[in-house]
């Protein structure tokens, strides 16, 4: 039987509404070592701000500090449910260049899915490696 994502996803999320401005969520990030935090109305998921985001859409474009949430959040996020198997979100992650994946029932966010999350389960490995080194791979021609 395959092993899905409520298996080894993290449940204890740190969130932020879309009354946080990006300082507050800089802050969020330095405090529980995370560089992914979900945006939420209740639990259900609406967006996520990643570390790159305050970085790229926040102080690069000269935002201030105090700026909305909704400036910087990524709104078009893909998401997969508790039942998705390891094997098809390390495809998913790969496939999308994805490194963290919010996992959602019925609109809610549950829980949230990492590439390492996947790399640390010895069966699934070479899945998680071959998605992290696509993910890499892509970022790193990005960035030239």
């Amino acid at each position: 039987m395959a092993k899905t994502l409520k298996d080894i996803m993290s449940t204890d999320i740190v969130t932020v509404t879309l009354e946080e401005h990006i300082y507050g969520i800089a802050l969020k990030m330095k405090e529980h070592d995370t560089g992914f935090i979900p945006v939420v109305e209740g639990r259900k998921l609406i967006g996520v701000v990643t570390d790159r985001d305050l970085v790229v859409r926040g102080y690069a474009e000269k935002h201030s500090g105090s700026t909305s949430v909704t400036e910087v959040m990524t709104k078009d996020i893909q998401t997969v449910t508790p039942d998705t198997t390891v094997d098809e979100a390390a495809k998913l992650m790969a496939k999308d260049q994805i490194r963290r994946l919010p996992v959602v029932e019925n609109g809610e966010l549950v829980g949230v899915v990492a590439i390492g999350d996947l790399a640390v389960r010895s069966s699934y490995e070479d899945e998680a490696g071959q998605a992290l080194s696509e993910i890499s791979e892509n970022h790193a021609t990005q960035n030239l």
